[in-house]
């Protein structure tokens, strides 16, 4: 599938962000599947009735597109702060799709599909107000701080200017619905202990290795005064929602991305 973004569709454009717009909206209106349902193509919302970037006219899933020339890095510039805040904390939020594209070239090299679960109130960052000779003095921007998404939740469909199997796709997705939960604080621990195990730098890993991110998980939830046990309990759910073996006594597997 082409990777091209459509470059003559900008020509009547002036502003470089406009532009980026109508090129990369484009592209993943014509070639991207809904990832969801497999439905061969997603639709573009109206203008004057958008409340997100696409939806799939099969299954009604929602997506909104953030896209980035050059190398992603750690985050994405998103609206106002408290808005956004809002709305992942909703029960309509979208799944979101992070694009990066080659500067010169205009060419797709990287699409994730982040689930919208996924995106928790931490990991947003308010940027600084607008100063106040600004048209809107005061406005506050947002991040999305993407090193902060366990990368169970950064689901590639094109890495590196190569396609990503749809079936593969599809099953990560299956996969990583495992953690919805629509209580936040519940999905909030769940995530950061799996962000705990993903950066042990091991596959085989000790009850004591998860242990020792304690005093992280306490500032997190500073509620929670019996974090051994918390720990403890997610690690169980973990292992029930496969992203874990149990070996034995103290012991776990992690799963690949692909449960295996």
């Amino acid at each position: 599938m082409d990777l091209q973004l459509p470059v003559k569709l900008s020509a009547k454009y002036t502003n470089d962000s406009q532009k980026a717009r109508v090129m990369t909206e484009t592209w993943v209106g014509e070639r991207i599947y809904c990832p969801r349902c497999g439905n061969p193509q997603i639709k573009h919302f109206p203008n004057n009735e958008k409340v997100a970037d696409f939806y799939c006219p099969a299954c009604n899933n929602q997506y909104e597109l953030k896209s980035k020339k050059g190398n992603i890095g750690s985050k994405i510039a998103d609206g106002a702060y408290d808005s956004f805040i809002e709305r992942i904390t909703s029960n309509d939020n979208p799944d979101f799709f992070i694009m990066t594209y080659h500067p010169k070239e205009l060419i797709v090299e990287n699409l994730w599909i982040i689930p919208k679960y996924f995106i928790m109130p931490d990991m947003i960052e308010k940027r600084k107000p607008l100063a106040p000779a600004a048209r809107r003095a005061g406005w506050e921007g947002c991040n999305i701080r993407l090193d902060k998404i366990p990368q169970q939740g950064q689901i590639p469909l094109v890495l590196n200017r190569s396609w990503t199997s749809k079936i593969l796709v599809m099953e990560q997705i299956r996969q990583a619905d495992h953690l919805y939960t629509n209580n936040l604080e519940a999905r909030g621990w769940l995530l950061d202990v799996l962000k705990c195990v993903n950066s042990i730098p091991k596959q085989l890993f000790s009850l004591e290795d998860v242990y020792r991110f304690e005093d992280r998980l306490s500032i997190l939830h500073p509620n929670n005064h019996n974090v051994r046990a918390k720990i403890r309990q997610q690690l169980q759910l973990l292992r029930d929602k496969g992203f874990i073996d149990f070996i034995h006594m103290g012991v776990y597997q992690k799963k690949n991305a692909d449960g295996q």
